[in-house]
């Protein structure tokens, strides 16, 4: 199965994705081209079906900002103290789809405020998305047919990963610097480049391959690696699922090989995330899993928008299945992926 994570919308003030599951996620954004940045972000969540319901979220930007208790809106007080989902939560939503101005507080004290412009245009995208229009579980586009008409969510695409285990094969420079070239990292990585004074990391997949990380090119705040694995005594690059890293934004300059942003291999998983922009509020996040033949994206977090909020969305998710490498190299090889 392909890949296909959701889309990422900007209406006003506002950014929303819908996963590929139909979970949607809308979170607040700082003033276009503004200097000063809100010291709280408010992010809204529905879970499809129909029954889903909502979920607030604040995510304080300040680390000296106290938890949030109400929200007022256009200066009508909601309080919190009913809990964040439920019927409490969704008061508030019906609230802000015709508000101007939300202010998050904390007891007298306003921690910061909100645009609400473009906040009823997100949430009927999110009332489209998820099959609502029409339905009496509509927020915007509410009509009087019932919630049985809602399509419930799609299950989760299943990606059965290997269980990493054994050594990882070595690498020789002159393989590295012909793997460097094929990849077409910048010319020798040398001492004086940034890149060229970090080494490769290799890291044991099971069935006695091994995922090599090669640091490829530096710019201020992104390190971009290449990807290659062992098959059979040699180096080949990296098969994966799905577009990663800048090829996943559509940026121009990308090479043969699979190249990750900021790649950490951490507990049997790969991740990376391409900054935007230094100050970390917005770019791309991924997860890879190995399945005994290629990576599969586990995870999809994004954040189109530089307006001061590091909450990225999600528009790709997975259930895992960890399974033994034994297994996962006879179905790899009754299936001839290699």
């Amino acid at each position: 199965m392909t890949p296909r994570p959701g889309a990422l919308r900007t209406f006003g003030d506002w950014a929303v994705a819908c996963d590929n599951v139909r979970r949607c996620a809308m979170t607040s954004l700082g003033a276009e081209f503004g200097i000063d940045w809100p010291k709280v972000a408010m992010t809204v969540t529905r879970t499809p079906g129909p029954r889903g319901g909502f979920a607030l979220t604040f995510q304080a930007l300040d680390d000296h900002s106290p938890p949030s208790d109400a929200v007022s809106i256009d200066g009508h007080r909601l309080s919190l103290a009913g809990g964040r989902t439920g019927s409490p939560a969704a008061a508030i939503v019906a609230a802000m789809a015709n508000g101007r101005s939300l202010a998050i507080e904390s007891g007298p004290r306003t921690l910061s405020t909100v645009s609400l412009s473009g906040a009823a245009a997100a949430l009927r995208y999110v009332d489209a998305e998820q099959g609502r229009a029409g339905t009496v579980t509509a927020v915007m586009a509410r009509g009087d047919a019932p919630a049985s008409r809602v399509p419930a969510a799609p299950p989760l695409p299943v990606v059965r990963m290997v269980t990493p285990g054994g050594q990882p094969a070595a690498i020789d420079p002159p393989t590295l610097k012909r793997l460097r070239q094929q990849a077409g990292c910048a010319m020798d990585l040398s001492a004086d480049h940034p890149a060229g004074t970090m080494p490769p990391e290799a890291h044991a997949l099971g069935g006695d391959r091994t995922l090599l990380i090669v640091p490829c090119s530096m710019g201020a705040y992104n390190l971009l690696s290449a990807l290659f694995v062992s098959r059979g005594g040699d180096w080949v690059p990296v098969a994966v699922d799905a577009p990663i890293g800048f090829a996943e934004t559509g940026a121009e300059g990308d090479g043969p090989v699979p190249e990750l942003v900021n790649a950490e291999w951490k507990d049997g998983m790969l991740t990376g995330y391409a900054k935007g922009r230094g100050l970390g509020d917005c770019g791309l996040s991924q997860t890879l899993a190995w399945d005994g033949a290629r990576l599969r994206l586990t995870e999809q977090r994004e954040m189109r928008e530089c307006r001061g909020n590091p909450h990225l969305l999600t528009t790709w998710r997975t259930q895992l299945v960890w399974e033994r490498s034994a297994r996962a190299e006879t179905r790899r090889r009754t299936a001839g992926a290699l």
